[in-house]
């Protein structure tokens, strides 16, 4: 039940970073073993049947220990409980490229119970991965349906975020569409009750995008928020693309990345990935997964074109650190898949664009909500700040220096401020 991370590596095996803490009276050796082979091929008990070809080929390995902080002699670090980063070596071959049995294997069974750890980081064989197709779209595909080439793209949700008819939300879409902004979605909150249909909302705001088009020369794409049970998601995925949407949204974490993975393979529209509800993925300290991960790594991996995903700007408590690293595992180069746009949202207004983009670059999605629908001039007067401010920081003028020019976004630096 022990192998060396090198030769865990060349069996293809996934490999499994944990953050655990034990009393310091317990073996941390002993309950590293015990997880391997309850997490594989066995129990708590000896039972019979698993024979010596089912270890070799089915049962987990124990790869590393070690210490937090590090200590070698006994008396260096007496904390009690004692902290540990446990790698554990898996055969894929157990679970296959699919997200419920590999969460499964990963934070199921002996991990979630007799054993609590929190999973921080995930090392993929190529073998594996080439069996997510990933993203269809990703960035380059993403810039080539917007026509837009270089700066960030901009995206709006309808507000408020539900009680209202297709009809009404048509409307708003319009009065947002005429400031130019590229995409505009449905808030996470609306699925598809009664009220407001959603095949009836792309109908409604494929209308009104023509509308908007007809004055401004600049298209605004509908993101369809399809989020429901597991049962009907597909059906509203292949129902509103026949009806004319040319794009989708999914609330990943409340569905499930399975679920995200089924529809991204079976739309030939980009896919957008909502992180509503992901808190309880990755808040714990002791459980759960990595940040990275649950917005970053397994979206990008069960196909999504766009992630929207938490900052540590708009009022939520998240780490610079773990920001940087999920926007890192959606875009940086990762074997065969395409680069998923990150898409930062909450609390975005026109003043803080160049701390976005010098912390993340161009290749982003800015996604204001209430600096667009709340600005004193209407919602497209939002957008066109929203577009000045960063068309001043891909020019490299200071945005109060730009705003002297533009009353749209002098009027959003007023109200909202200035965050360089």
């Amino acid at each position: 039940m022990f192998a060396l991370n090198e030769t865990a590596r060349q069996k293809g095996y996934v490999i499994a970073t944990y953050y655990l803490e034990l009393p310091k009276d317990v073996s941390v050796m002993k309950k590293a073993s015990a997880m391997v082979v309850g997490q594989t091929v066995g129990t708590w008990v000896p039972v019979p049947g698993i024979t010596d070809e089912m270890r070799e080929k089915h049962m987990g390995r124990v790869v590393n220990v070690i210490d937090v902080p590090p200590s070698d002699l006994t008396g260096q670090v007496e904390t009690d409980p004692k902290a540990y980063l446990l790698q554990i070596a898996y055969p894929p071959v157990n679970f296959g490229a699919q997200f419920p049995m590999m969460l499964t294997t990963l934070l199921g069974n002996d991990a979630s119970t007799s054993v609590q750890v929190k999973l921080v980081d995930l090392q993929f064989p190529e073998s594996f991965v080439a069996g997510f197709q990933g993203p269809k779209f990703g960035m380059e595909g993403l810039r080539k349906l917007t026509g837009v080439e270089k700066r960030p793209l901009v995206l709006n949700m309808i507000k408020p975020c539900t009680g209202f008819s297709p009809e009404v939300g048509a409307k708003i879409f319009y009065e947002t569409a005429l400031g130019g902004v590229d995409f505009i979605k449905d808030d996470e909150l609306l699925g598809n009750p009664d009220f407001c249909r959603n095949v009836d909302r792309v109908k409604a705001y494929n209308r009104a995008a023509e509308a908007a088009y007809e004055k401004t020369g600049h298209r605004t794409i509908y993101v369809v928020n399809i989020t429901d049970r597991a049962d009907k998601v597909l059906d509203n995925a292949k129902r509103v693309v026949e009806a004319g949407a040319k794009a989708v949204m999914v609330n990943y974490a409340t569905v499930g990345y399975g679920i995200l993975q089924s529809v991204a393979e079976s739309v030939d529209v980009p896919v957008l990935g909502h992180y509503a509800g992901s808190g309880m993925f990755f808040e714990g300290v002791k459980s759960g997964m990595s940040f990275p991960l649950a917005s970053g790594r397994f979206p990008r991996l069960a196909g999504a074109d766009i992630v929207m995903m938490n900052t540590p700007y708009g009022g939520y408590p998240l780490k610079y650190q773990k920001y940087i690293q999920a926007v890192h595992e959606l875009s940086l180069p990762y074997y065969h898949l395409k680069p998923t746009m990150p898409s930062v949202g909450g609390g975005v207004h026109p003043g803080i664009a160049e701390r976005y983009m010098k912390d993340l670059g161009t290749d982003i999605i800015l996604a204001p909500g209430g600096s667009v629908q709340g600005h004193p001039k209407g919602a497209a007067a939002g957008v066109r700040a929203m577009l000045q401010a960063i068309d001043a920081v891909m020019a490299g003028i200071p945005l109060d220096e730009a705003a002297k020019s533009h009353e749209e976004l002098k009027i959003a630096l007023d109200l909202w401020g200035y965050i360089k």
